[in-house]
C-alpha cells in the first residue's frame, strides 16, 4: 500500500479554538500528521509526496467563489485595520437572512461568515497551501484505487465537514468527496463512502445529497449532543436521485467496540447491496476511548477489527485521513487498523 503525504501540511497551524465559551489552543496541530506519518512508515508503507491539487481538480466538488475565498481571503483579511492572525468569522447568515435574499457581499468579514460554518476553521497565512497539498494526497490515492490497489492519503487538514462552498470543523477542502468524485470521473460507475470518524461527515453528505451514484454511510456520535449538532440523524436518507443513498448511524455517548462495530457492519452490508466499484473511507481516530474531544469509547482492538472488516469487503479502498487528536495514541491506532486491513 502506498502512503501519500505532504510536508506542506505544516503550513497550516491554527491557533484559535472556541470550546464552551472558552478560547483554548487548537487540537488540529501539525504534530498529528507527523505521528501518523511515522506510524505508516513503520508499518511498511511506501511514502510519496504528490503534487498539490489544482483549482480545476478542486472544482469537481467545490464552487469557484469558495475556492477564491480560501486562496485570497487571508490577504484581504490582513489588509483590515488591526487584523487578527487568522480569519475567524464573528457573524454567519441566519435562516431568516437567507429567506430574505441574503447574499455574501464583497467585504472580507461578510465573506468569512458566508464561507465558514463555525469558528472551528480558522484560516491562516498558510491554510490554502496546506489544504491543496492535502487534497493532492487524496487525488494521488485515487490513481492507486483506480488501478485496483488500496492507498492511504494522510490528509491534513482533514476534510469531511467541508461543504461545496463552506468550511467548518477543521475542514476546508473535502478530500474524501474529492476522491469519490474523481473515482467516478475515472470510470467507476458507483462509489461508496464509509465515514468512521466520530463526527458526522456533514460536508460529504451535503455534496452527494442528491446523487444516486455515490453511496454515503456514516458512523458517528449522536448529533443531539455532539458536533455537527444539526444533521447526522438516521432519517436523513438523501433526496431526488440520491434518496436512499445516504445512511446515518448515530451512536449514544460512551458507545464502545460492540455498538461501533455493529454499526460499521450495517454500513458495510448496505455498501455491498449498493455494489460499488470502489470505496473511500473517511478514517478518523477520534472515536477512540483516549480522545481529548471524546464522545465514543472505541479501543485499539476495535480499530483493528474495523480494519479487518473493511479489508474483507474485497474492493480497492482509498483511506482518507480525517480526525483523531490524541497524538500519544493515533499512530498506534493507525498501525493496528492497517495491520488488520491487510
Amino acid at each position: 500500500m502506498k502512503l501519500f503525504h505532504s510536508p506542506d501540511h505544516a503550513r497550516h497551524a491554527p491557533r484559535f479554538f472556541l470550546q464552551r465559551g472558552t478560547v483554548r489552543p487548537n487540537f488540529e496541530i501539525p504534530r498529528r500528521a507527523e505521528v501518523l506519518l511515522e506510524a505508516a512508515r513503520e508499518a511498511g508503507l511506501e511514502a510519496i509526496v504528490p503534487p498539490p491539487a489544482t483549482v480545476a481538480s478542486l472544482a469537481a466538488v467545490h464552487t469557484h467563489p469558495y475556492l477564491e475565498f480560501l486562496c485570497d481571503g487571508h490577504r484581504a483579511w490582513s489588509e483590515q485595520p488591526e487584523p487578527g492572525p487568522e480569519i475567524v468569522a464573528n457573524i454567519h447568515p441566519s435562516a431568516e437572512m437567507l429567506a430574505q435574499g441574503g447574499r455574501p457581499g464583497a467585504g472580507i468579514v461578510a465573506r468569512a461568515g458566508w464561507f465558514t460554518a463555525d469558528t472551528a476553521c480558522p484560516i491562516g497565512a498558510g491554510t490554502w497551501e496546506a489544504a491543496i497539498a492535502s487534497a493532492g494526497c487524496a487525488l494521488a490515492a485515487v490513481e492507486e484505487v483506480a488501478a485496483g490497489r488500496h492507498a492511504y492519503a494522510l490528509c491534513r487538514p482533514p476534510g469531511h465537514h467541508a461543504y461545496a462552498a463552506r468550511a467548518g470543523g477543521h475542514c476546508y477542502i473535502n478530500n474524501a468527496a474529492l476522491a469519490a468524485e474523481h473515482l467516478r470521473r475515472q470510470g467507476a460507475a458507483r462509489v461508496a463512502m464509509l465515514d468512521i470518524d466520530s463526527h458526522h461527515g456533514n460536508g460529504s453528505q451535503g455534496i452527494f445529497w442528491e446523487r444516486g451514484d455515490v453511496f454515503f454511510a456514516s458512523v458517528h456520535g449522536d448529533p443531539d449532543f455532539y458536533y455537527p449538532w444539526y444533521v447526522g440523524r438516521a432519517q436523513e436518507r438523501g433526496a431526488g436521485a440520491g434518496e436512499g443513498a445516504n445512511l446515518n448511524m448515530p451512536l449514544a455517548r460512551g458507545s464502545g467496540d460492540a455498538a461501533w462495530l455493529a454499526a460499521i457492519d450495517a454500513g458495510l452490508d448496505a455498501i455491498r447491496a449498493f455494489r460499488p466499484d470502489a470505496l473511500v473511507v473517511s478514517l478518523g481516530f477520534d472515536a477512540s476511548e483516549t480522545e481529548p474531544l471524546g464522545f465514543l469509547a472505541v479501543t485499539a482492538e476495535g480499530f483493528a477489527r474495523a480494519g479487518e472488516r473493511i479489508g474483507a469487503l474485497g474492493m480497492p479502498a482509498a483511506l482518507v485521513q480525517e480526525g483523531g487528536y490524541n497524538t500519544e495514541t493515533i499512530g498506534m491506532l493507525l498501525a493496528r487498523f492497517l495491520g488488520a486491513m491487510g
